[in-house]
């Protein structure tokens, strides 16, 4: 029988880059389901996170503040800002970049609770 769980704000794992950060809130390392995985990615102004793709699930990319340009199928770029919304196949590569003078904040989903992300 699935039970409700609850993930207090002090228990999820941030992760700190050069380019910004990655927030996780749900995933089964987590312990708090198993079927997805949800985070928060904040970008800094003229930063990008690195290349990369994901083997085992689909990604779906909110922008909540702040104007990206999202790199995807064959170097393609296309202009984002708060409120639109990307999904990402498995192993398409992609990446971010903040295009604006403020930090870019994104909500990241996954369908997959045990999120793989390969370095491109």
């Amino acid at each position: 029988m699935r039970k409700t769980r609850i993930l207090k704000s002090k228990d999820s794992e941030k992760i700190e880059a050069a380019w910004g950060n990655l927030t996780w809130y749900a995933s089964r390392k987590l312990g708090n389901t198993e079927e997805m995985t949800v985070g928060k990615c904040v970008i800094k102004p003229g930063c990008e996170n690195p290349l990369h793709s994901h083997p085992n699930c689909s990604e779906i990319l909110t922008v909540i503040e702040g104007k990206i340009s999202h790199v995807i199928e064959d170097g393609k770029e296309v202009e984002m800002e708060a409120g639109d919304t990307i999904s990402v196949p498995p192993n398409i590569p992609h990446k971010a970049r903040n295009i604006g003078s403020a930090d870019a904040v994104m909500y990241i989903s996954f369908d997959s609770a045990d999120r793989e992300m390969r370095k491109e």
